[in-house]
């Protein structure tokens, strides 16, 4: 028999800033149920561990967006910037989506990835600079101040977009992914205009003056194993994906951390287990509550539950990264936690995030170096003060803003 859920998405502020309790209440009564989004489309939300990571790797269930928009119009909004930028990694099936990841997989190799860690520290220690000239006693905002520009400096450089471009870019990508229910506002219009114009025009500098960046790998490749279409698109996927989850785990890790001051100061006695804390963190905290979309191309049984052709998969790994069948005390913060199995937090199969890497460290550096100067931070506001966006609350989960005040700086008198 298969649970129908009424609603899914689109929660009120208690639920949206704190989603857990509702999905363990829904993951209790069947790890499989049916749902209308907030969108008004109807979707399968996969709430269980086994059920998720199999929906995450069964090729029976499509990522190719466009195709399905064609199938069957009542799938998926389309959302900004629209369909022409939907043609990359994440929305596409082998074997154009081994095409395109081979292309992008080179700027993601692991010597590559850690050869950036010098310049990811150097980040980290300016952004520190700039809100420590604030006082010790200063209130900050860690979200807008570190959080934030941080990875986004980082895949600006990994792109090759220039320094005196980033401010604003980086300023309609924050007005784009608050996310909101129903129509898009005039501002997010007017944002999703300007970033497909750069993107465009960004393209069109690397054509005419290629640099050792990924920007002008693609360019590379363009007409011969890539699309304008296609690579466009992954323009503004790999910023979506290079900054905002990244950003969301850094800004939720430091509140889960101050919620748990035990397993805070087990981690400042040891920042050596940082690597851990970050999987952890990671999977307790849900930066990504639920996977992008997916549509079953052809009938599929997951869990006991049969889901037609042509319907939308929303997998939520918020739910499955806390289900008691894979984690023992799944709502308990564990830096030292020993994995009983991977958790879903980057996915699984074919399209496990390929910057995984390159996020866990930035992670790791954004903490070693906050939690190395700043032992003593706290929040500088309420905690039930602290509210977190992005519209129905669905693909991303991140804090509006993290007032705090860092204390004084161990490097300092």
């Amino acid at each position: 028999m298969t649970d129908t859920l009424a609603t899914w998405g689109g929660w009120d502020p208690a639920i949206r800033d704190d989603p857990f309790g509702h999905f363990a209440q829904a993951r209790a009564r069947c790890p499989v149920q049916k749902a209308r989004l907030a969108d008004g489309h109807p979707a399968w939300v996969v709430l269980g561990y086994d059920a998720a990571r199999q929906a995450l790797s069964d090729p029976r269930i499509s990522k190719d967006m466009l195709a399905a928009l064609q199938d069957n119009g009542d799938v998926v909004a389309e959302g900004l910037p629209g369909p022409e930028f939907s043609r990359h990694m994440l929305n596409v099936d082998p074997p154009d989506h081994t095409r395109l990841r081979r292309l992008v997989s080179r700027a993601f190799a692991p010597s590559r990835v850690a050869a950036l860690e010098p310049a990811i520290r150097t980040i980290a220690d300016s952004l520190l600079d700039e809100l420590n000239a604030a006082g010790p006693t200063a209130t900050v905002d860690l979200i807008e101040g570190y959080a934030h520009p941080l990875p986004f400096r980082v895949i600006g450089e990994l792109l090759g977009i220039p320094e005196a471009d980033r401010a604003q870019l980086h300023a309609w990508f924050q007005v784009l992914l608050t996310g909101w229910v129903g129509d898009p506002p005039a501002e997010a219009v007017e944002a999703s205009d300007g970033i497909v114009a750069y993107l465009a025009e960004l393209a069109a500098a690397k054509r005419r003056s290629p640099a050792d960046d990924l920007v002008s790998v693609l360019v590379a490749a363009e007409d011969d194993s890539l699309t304008t279409q296609e690579l466009l698109s992954t323009l503004f996927q790999l910023i979506v994906a290079g900054h905002d989850t990244t950003a969301s785990l850094i800004g939720n890790g430091v509140v889960a951390l101050l919620d748990h001051p035990g397993q805070l100061q087990a981690l400042l006695a040891d920042l050596g287990q940082l690597p851990a804390a970050v999987d952890e963190l990671m999977r307790f905290t849900a930066p990504v509550p639920h996977a992008t979309f997916r549509v079953t191309a052809e009938p599929v049984t997951l869990a006991g539950v049969r889901i037609p052709a042509h319907e939308q998969v929303l997998v939520c790994l918020g739910s499955a990264n806390r289900d008691p069948g894979r984690f023992p005390a799944p709502d308990v913060l564990d830096i030292g936690r020993r994995q009983n199995g991977p958790n879903l937090g980057f996915g699984h199969g074919i399209h496990y995030c390929l910057g995984a890497p390159l996020a866990r460290l930035e992670a790791r550096v954004a903490f070693e170096a906050l939690l190395g100067r700043h032992a003593g931070l706290r929040l500088a506001v309420d905690r039930h003060a602290l509210t977190w966006t992005h519209g129905d609350g669905l693909v991303l989960r991140g804090l509006a803003a993290l007032p705090v005040v860092l204390g004084p700086a161990r490097n300092q008198p």
